[in-house]
């Protein structure tokens, strides 16, 4: 199934959804990466006496805005992501500018301006319920790092274990967030370096990237490879030419689609599974970045791999998750804190 035959309901049914990439150039940070932190120093059962009844808290917000809200999952999805990629899995995401300060967060950079205030509601909601039954026990980092599974779980992808232990980070920085976050037109080169910065291989690269089967980009992250593909005046050549079409009537040129979005994986948009990389295998990829993937070839056997056995890939996902979730975490009162409201530090 191709884009052209999703209805234009189902389309702007999703309107306001946001992708996680821009289309500026990016160079990888040269600055020290936060570490991958030992997997020891995060356990599956740290709150099992603190707060036993966590991860049901937690579950019941997140069922509840899947259903009522559900753009609620790509939005977390993303948001968890952005979070792990900057200063590490500390949900510094989520503290907002203090009013009248200069020093802006890390939510108000413009690589960040696009995430969906959903996501941001999803977590503020479940930490009201976890701080009404544990209060001042369980951080924001570790509500995000569930709320994102549980997610991912409800649009029909894999259920792994979190695990926890993470304390919320003291800072958020605007200044860090653009080095630290891929563009739509990043190169597969930089994908890679960037990856690598945060500990990540080829293949969780690639795997990850699977995320986007329930993303959505707007039309401003694709815009150069419908009409100007690398200043050529001409469309990108692996573009699919019925894709290239149904794109060009959602997206013109100019004027018209600054609200339009439309979905990474054609095939199956409202569901987590490979349909994604079986996309890429008939070049309907949305993003440059996204197509690049299968014709790199440091990329395409993995991404071919993932397109064949959508169960390999949920089980790699799943793998994939876990470990970018130990990125920089932040343990003890010296590096960090448990935040009481997720938007203010304390």
């Amino acid at each position: 199934m191709h884009v052209i035959s999703l209805s234009l309901s189902s389309i702007f049914f999703f309107l306001f959804l946001t992708s996680t990439i821009l289309i500026s150039p990016v160079k990888p940070t040269t600055s020290k990466p936060p570490a991958l932190r030992p997997h020891r120093e995060l356990s599956g059962d740290y709150y099992s006496k603190k707060c036993p009844q966590l991860e049901t808290l937690v579950g019941s917000v997140t069922s509840q805005r899947f259903k009522e809200v559900p753009i609620s999952a790509p939005a977390t999805i993303r948001l968890f992501f952005h979070d792990c990629f900057v200063e590490g899995c500390d949900g510094s995401i989520l503290i907002e500018t203090k009013k009248g300060s200069k020093k802006l967060a890390e939510r108000e950079a413009y690589e960040n301006k696009e995430l969906r205030e959903e996501g941001f509601d999803s977590i503020i909601k479940a930490k009201a319920l976890v701080e009404s039954h544990c209060p001042s026990l369980v951080s924001c980092s570790d509500i995000l790092a569930i709320a994102a599974r549980d997610f991912i779980h409800l649009a029909g992808g894999p259920y792994y274990q979190v695990k926890k232990g993470r304390w919320d980070g003291k800072r958020s920085t605007a200044k860090n967030v653009p080095p630290n976050i891929p563009r739509s037109n990043s190169t597969v080169d930089q994908l890679i370096k960037l990856f690598a910065s945060k500990g990540l291989t080829v293949e969780e690269l690639v795997v990850l990237s699977g995320s986007h089967t329930i993303g959505f980009a707007h039309c401003k992250n694709f815009l150069g490879r419908l009409y100007d593909y690398k200043g050529t005046k001409r469309p990108d050549p692996s573009l699919d030419q019925r894709l290239l079409k149904e794109l060009r009537m959602s997206c013109p040129f100019s004027g018209g689609s600054s609200g339009v979005v439309l979905p990474l994986d054609a095939t199956t948009p409202f569901v987590f599974d490979n349909g994604y990389f079986t996309g890429l295998g008939t070049n309907m990829g949305l993003l440059g970045s996204d197509q690049a993937l299968f014709l790199d070839p440091r990329t395409k056997p993995i991404a071919l791999e993932m397109a064949r056995d959508k169960q390999k890939f949920l089980k790699a996902f799943g793998d994939a998750m876990d470990k970018m979730g130990s990125i920089g975490v932040k343990r003890g009162k010296r590096h960090g804190e448990i935040r009481t409201d997720c938007r203010v530090f304390l």
